[in-house]
């Protein structure tokens, strides 16, 4: 059975980043079709425009920050949300809609629909 996957185009102007990936994950999962199984990957494509011009509420923009961790004792790096929106605001995009997807197999192909322009 073949799946008929559509072509979403969203304009981020004015936007706030969290409603944003929300709408976004949705789509790439394909849980506002009727057909929706969790196990199957039946999602759309997405593609999102005018990223420099989405907003966050508050002073995220100033105090946000995103950490990681390397693995080793004293491993905990931190990046402020203005340094990476600066370089690549896509980053920052992609990673508030990967952490709403499911964490298995199917998320780096349902990642693989958005495309940011």
């Amino acid at each position: 059975m073949e799946i008929k996957r559509n072509t979403h185009t969203i304009d981020a102007t004015g936007k706030i980043l969290g409603r944003l990936a929300v709408k976004i994950a949705v789509l790439l999962r394909g849980k506002e079709k009727s057909d929706f199984a969790p196990n199957k990957d039946g999602g759309d494509f997405v593609i999102v425009k005018n990223i420099k011009e989405i907003l966050l509420t508050g002073k995220k923009r100033e105090n946000k920050i995103y950490y990681h961790h390397s693995g080793y004792p004293g491993g905990l790096k931190e990046v402020p949300f203005k340094k990476i929106f600066e370089n690549s605001p896509d980053k920052i995009l992609k990673k508030a809609v990967s952490g709403m997807l499911p964490k298995n197999k199917l998320r780096a192909k349902q990642m693989k629909r958005l495309k940011i322009e």
